[in-house]
């Protein structure tokens, strides 16, 4: 990193002066004369770099009510940060469960906030001392210090090193000792399962990143709707929306699409935090009202209340939590009782077909494997979809018909809608089985057909129950299946997985994700029959996905439907993604050299095909913003199918961008 010797040599100097008039501290920490202090704590090498900023509230000491916090800051690799000019802090203390009024939750009330240099004293060791001016201190509450320092943008004194954000949170008791009790309900950890680690959590501010700071601030000295306890859930599920002083629409669409509302997304039992279990052993109207539309004052909704105190009465912990985990538990119970097995054959072309075809098999088994007879599901079956292409490292069945290049669109087939078979499926040894009709088989990579199979079943509650004829019953995606075969009767050409495991998607959707339930089946991918062996272990891959999501795209051009740019399109922009890293392993760049023309949208005037590599970065760039002329560099762009597909191949991109998951802007020198 780049450093202005000038101000790096006034921070060394005003270091090493400082740890001359410290002298040997005591412990290392309070500034007397005495033993020599721990290495690098003070009088450390000053870092000229930060990677990695580490704050620790090292010491709290109190003269009367008036608290002295040390906060010490160091970079990976232990060395002491001098010159931080952003740093702040919220100061607030912990009122104990049913402490104003039975049933209450314990709270937080901020008891001071601080923030810029002229709030506080740079020991220009790594040491920073603040002295805030404490409204209402009570010494026997838990303290807490939430500390919070850099970010975008943020450099030392010295204009130029950057610092990294950081955000702790820090408990004390009164005194300045250990805590004996706080309140830490949901993890950071836990929120990163999809929130990026390093970005804010939400559109309202531009800096904090942690659920501890959002807790810490968001407390019971506000408004209903902006403690914590509510706003969290109400901006987690679409039962309410609101909108911000800012004009920021919040619907929780995005998130419940995520979370499936399944409150053990983000309640995970923990060692480490005692209170986790406090969402079901602590009811109160705050929490209550923010997920279900009830005023508690008014009686609408809910027998009225007008405070916490009888609410336990009726919502016990065990009660609580089987009622808010049970839409979840019953969706995993279901699809756990039955499972499907597909085989592909081919068939040679029959008289007066150019091509051959396949026969799809749909087979049936129970939770423990076992064989089931299809007839004896048919009645509780509320559908059994499957898609067909051919080729899986560039389809070439469009998701319909394809003009382009003349090819038909992909076969979608249902075998079995509302307990009845479809066409001209048909049960054959306990299996379901139908033929796709002619396929375009061709050489290389066509030579492959490939068909993406979902299974759903009506459902009651944890049960498979027979179908209502009408088609209004209830049902359940189960897990779904994906099979190859080939023409020539060679191994199947197979696409790669080794770039996004679908381990990544299920960190933020669950295991029991229906994808596309309500237009198709409800596809869950969390299954074997999705996966193969890669580098000795069983990999779910999203390579079935082509099969719909085509290089001519799905049913809009607007949509950018391309599998290749879909991926990025949807998850780009949103809150919760914002790092290569966070879905990708790696980057297989070797896969381009598989793929043709890819149709692509930006405008009505800026529409057509575009050569592969290039189509992909336009998912999340625009063709002006990439900064220099793409057809300089062999890419053909919104033009012409047949141009950009011969052009496929002669894009020069990789030769200057030297794209990696860490950094996927790098270029090579």
């Amino acid at each position: 990193m780049e450093i202005h010797k000038s101000n790096l040599k006034k921070l060394l100097i005003a270091s090493m002066v400082s740890a001359a008039l410290a002298g040997c501290a005591q412990d290392g920490k309070d500034g007397q004369p005495g033993e020599p202090g721990e290495p690098g704590r003070p009088g450390g090498t000053p870092a000229t770099s930060i990677e990695v900023l580490n704050l620790e509230v090292d010491a709290v000491t109190y003269e009367g009510n008036q608290p002295t916090i040390q906060v010490y800051a160091s970079n990976e690799e232990g060395q002491p940060v001098v010159g931080i000019t952003g740093m702040g802090m919220v100061v607030a203390q912990l009122t104990p469960q049913g402490d104003k009024n039975p049933g209450d939750s314990a709270e937080w009330s901020r008891t001071a906030r601080v923030s810029g240099a002229d709030n506080y004293v740079d020991q220009k060791n790594g040491y920073y001392t603040f002295t805030p001016a404490i409204d209402g201190f009570d010494a026997a509450l838990t303290q807490r210090y939430n500390v919070y320092a850099g970010g975008k943008g943020k450099v030392l004194e010295d204009g130029v090193t950057e610092v990294p954000r950081r955000e702790i949170v820090a408990d004390f008791n009164g005194q300045g000792g250990i805590a004996h009790y706080t309140k830490d309900i949901v993890s950071h950890e836990a929120c990163t399962q999809c929130h990026d680690e390093s970005e804010p959590l939400t559109r309202r501010h531009s800096s904090y990143y942690t659920n501890e700071t959002c807790a810490t601030c968001h407390n019971g000295s506000f408004r209903t709707e902006t403690q914590w306890k509510h706003l969290v859930h109400n901006i987690h599920n679409s039962t309410k929306s609101f909108t911000d002083k800012n004009g920021d629409e919040y619907t929780g669409e995005k998130a419940e699409h995520l979370l499936q509302n399944n409150c053990s997304s983000c309640h995970v039992e923990s060692e480490e935090l005692t209170e986790w279990g406090n969402w079901t052993r602590v009811p109160t109207m705050e929490t209550c009202s923010s997920c279900h539309n009830v005023d508690f004052q008014a009686g609408q909704g809910h027998s009225q209340q007008l405070d916490n105190s009888n609410c336990i009465a009726c919502h016990n912990a065990e009660w609580t939590e089987e009622l808010h985990l049970r839409k979840s538990t019953d969706t995993a119970a279901v699809i756990d009782q039955v499972g499907m097995s597909l085989t592909l054959e081919y068939v040679a072309a029959a008289e007066g077909q150019t091509t051959g075809s396949a026969n799809l098999i749909v087979g049936l088994n129970d939770g423990n494997g076992n064989d089931i007879d299809a007839s004896s599901m048919l009645s509780k079956i509320k559908r059994i979809e499957t898609l067909t292409n051919v080729g899986p490292n560039f389809p070439v069945m469009g998701y319909s018909a394809n003009e382009a290049n003349g090819i038909q669109g992909k076969k979608a087939i249902d075998l079995v809608k509302d307990g009845q078979l479809q066409g001209d499926a048909a049960i054959e040894n306990g299996k379901f089985v139908v033929n796709t009709g002619s396929l375009p088989f061709a050489e290389g990579d066509a030579d492959t057909a490939f068909t993406f199979a979902g299974l759903a079943v009506c459902s009651d509650a944890d049960q498979i129950v027979e179908c209502n004829e009408d088609g209004s019953s209830e049902y359940t995606g189960t897990k779904a299946s994906l099979a190859h075969v080939t023409a020539s009767g060679d191994a199947p050409s197979l696409r790669h997985i080794d770039s996004v495991n679908f381990a990544s998607c299920q960190s933020c959707h669950g295991e029991d994700w229906q994808i596309h339930k309500g237009y198709h089946a409800g596809f869950v991918m969390n299954t074997e029959q999705m996966g193969r062996e890669v580098d000795g272990e069983l990999r779910v891959g999203t390579d079935a996905c082509v099969t719909c999501h085509t290089p001519e795209g799905t049913y809009s051009p607007t949509k950018n439907g391309a599998w290749e740019m879909k991926i990025h399109t949807t998850h780009s922009g949103q809150q919760v993604v914002s790092d290569c890293a966070q879905c990708h392993d790696s980057f297989n760049l070797e896969a381009f050299a598989n793929k043709g023309a890819i149709r692509t949208y930006e405008s009505d005037d800026a529409q057509g095909y575009t050569t592969p590599r290039t189509a992909t970065c336009l998912s999340c760039h625009s063709s002006d913003s990439i900064g220099h002329g793409l057809e300089n560099m062999g890419a053909v762009v919104n033009d012409d199918f047949t141009k950009a597909n011969q052009a496929a191949q002669s894009e020069t991109c990789f030769f200057c961008h030297d794209v990696t998951v860490d950094d996927h802007r790098a270029i090579k020198m």
